[in-house]
């Protein structure tokens, strides 16, 4: 609370400055003014609470203060000192809305009771008005939740003429072809913790609601929620909002996200332009844009939605190697793709992360039925947690390294024996060259003592298991895909094609083609 000291005699007003620990009192000490017609250009910039006037200046006397002071700040507090005890003066006072009345040759002890009942008073319509204000923004932001947010527009027609919300819609200043918008408001850069990124998004609000006067705003899940009046003639293009909202970044050295819904035409559809802006809010963590509009995102087609088959092997060979700098590079290099590309939805991309997530799964069962331990999970992975609106990498890194971490803690290590390992090896490099030597380096044992290990628990030389796998693997995908021979022998492991249809015949009895025919797979007349 401020309080002025008016009077020409410098003795005076230096005298009534320092013979009271105003600071004590509450209270802060302005400048004190030389003249009425100083503190009246002062007034306005200084809005003092408390004015403490000389009645009998040169120029404009106190009572003339006191009559203007109050068109410049209706609720001040004027507080007259007079040398004259005179009663006349009195009466002018009160006819003036003096708070009271002083003589100068007061104690310091009457001044200072003086001038706390005028603190006292001030402190009381502030107390009633703050109930009044808090009762009003209650009910202001139940409404604006109820229709904006939850869509419930039952009542409008009659609370909209009560003035809630009123900076929005007052019909005087609302022009016919006027269009209304929701922005959604998030901000950064203060500091990470709850508290000040709550203080930043009040200050953020303030200023929201000081630049963009046709508005109502409120504060929703760590989000400014803004309801917006767009001009006739200007339009919902944001140029305006981005003017103010990178007017409050330089300010508040902060950076804004802003996602804007569907322009409307009347109040009870606020809640399909909440909602649009809600979707488009999701972009948040995946573009490079700090504005999104949701037109914008919507004429976007979609982007990849499944991890191809060379990306799951590649996934599968890092799980089993258990190398998580590998899968954080790898998980990188794949949300990236996805990022990169323009015609990326919000849907795609949840499609391309979960797609990710089901690979792994795949990769777990088939480690653990190549060791003969299918079925037996005792721990299966967490579902992948990852929100709408924030980066994925990290979601899904976590979410694989769980997997790797599940299958290399609990059922690899110390549990699996040499040759159980070296089926998974097998497994996952089905494709390539899976030879002794590579698969006995994988589990780090001598190839001699893996070939021993290997025969004796699954009663079949190394490379003979190795053969039935790649035939079963082959016979899957003949059972299924239209692929030709030559790429279903390349996918097993076998360049030359007519060694892989010996071989083939050997182990079923069929060439590949008559399995196919057989399967009833379609073909692709090879």
């Amino acid at each position: 609370m401020r309080i002025m000291i008016v009077d020409d005699e410098v003795i005076i007003r230096t005298g009534l400055a320092q013979v009271i620990q105003w600071e004590a009192l509450g209270l802060e000490l302005l400048e004190p003014a030389a003249s009425a017609e100083e503190a009246l250009e002062r007034m306005p910039r200084e809005r003092p609470n408390i004015v403490l006037t000389d009645i009998r200046m040169t120029g404009k006397t106190g009572l003339q203060l006191a009559e203007e002071a109050k068109q410049i700040v209706p609720e001040a507090e004027i507080i007259i000192l007079s040398g004259y005890d005179d009663f006349e003066y009195m009466q002018q006072a009160i006819r003036q809305e003096v708070s009271d009345y002083l003589l100068k040759t007061s104690r310091p002890e009457d001044i200072i009771k003086t001038v706390m009942r005028a603190k006292r008073r001030i402190e009381e319509r502030w107390a009633v008005h703050s109930r009044d204000v808090f009762k009003n923004k209650e009910a202001r932001n139940r409404l604006f939740e109820r229709w904006v947010i939850a869509g419930d527009t039952a009542g409008m027609d009659q609370e909209l003429p009560k003035g809630i919300l009123s900076r929005l819609f007052a019909e005087r200043e609302r022009a016919v072809d006027d269009r209304l918008q929701i922005l959604l408001v998030a901000a950064e850069g203060w500091d990470d913790t709850a508290a000040p990124g709550s203080l930043l998004l009040f200050a953020v609000e303030n200023m929201l609601g000081d630049l963009l006067p046709h508005s109502e705003t409120l504060v929703q899940d760590k989000r400014i929620v803004v309801a917006i009046r767009c001009k006739s003639g200007i339009g919902c293009d944001l140029r305006h909002v981005r003017a103010v909202t990178d007017k409050i970044e330089r300010m508040l050295k902060c950076r804004l996200f802003v996602a804007a819904g569907l322009p409307v035409e009347k109040p009870e559809q606020l809640h399909e332009s909440y909602t649009a802006a809600d979707y488009a809010f999701g972009y948040r963590a995946l573009l490079s844009e700090d504005r999104v509009e949701y037109m914008a995102v919507l004429q976007r087609k979609g982007g990849k939605t499944v991890c191809t088959h060379e990306e799951e092997l590649e996934l599968s060979s890092i799980l089993l190697d258990h190398d998580a700098i590998a899968l954080k590079d790898w998980v990188n290099r794949y949300i990236q793709v996805q990022l990169d590309d323009p015609h990326m939805t919000l849907e795609s991309l949840e499609a391309s992360v979960r797609s990710v997530a089901v690979s792994a799964h795949r990769w777990l069962e088939r480690v653990m039925s190549a060791t003969g331990r299918g079925g037996t999970l005792e721990e299966k992975p967490a579902p992948l947690q990852w929100e709408r609106g924030t980066a994925p990498r990290d979601a899904l890194f976590q979410h694989l390294y769980a997997v790797m971490k599940l299958y290399h803690h609990r059922y690899a290590d110390g549990k699996a024996t040499h040759a159980q390992k070296a089926m998974a090896y097998i497994e996952e490099h089905l494709g390539g060259d899976v030879g002794l030597a590579q698969a006995a380096r994988h589990v780090h044992v001598h190839p001699s003592h893996l070939s021993e290990v290997f025969k004796k628990e699954t009663g079949m030389t190394f490379g003979d298991y190795v053969t039935r796998q790649r035939m079963r693997r082959a016979m899957e995908i003949l059972s299924v895909s239209p692929a030709k021979v030559s790429e279903v022998a390349a996918e097993v492991g076998y360049e030359d094609v007519k060694y892989f249809g010996q071989i083939f015949k050997k182990y079923t009895g069929k060439t590949p083609s008559e399995y196919r025919e057989k399967a009833g797979s379609p073909t692709t007349g090879e």
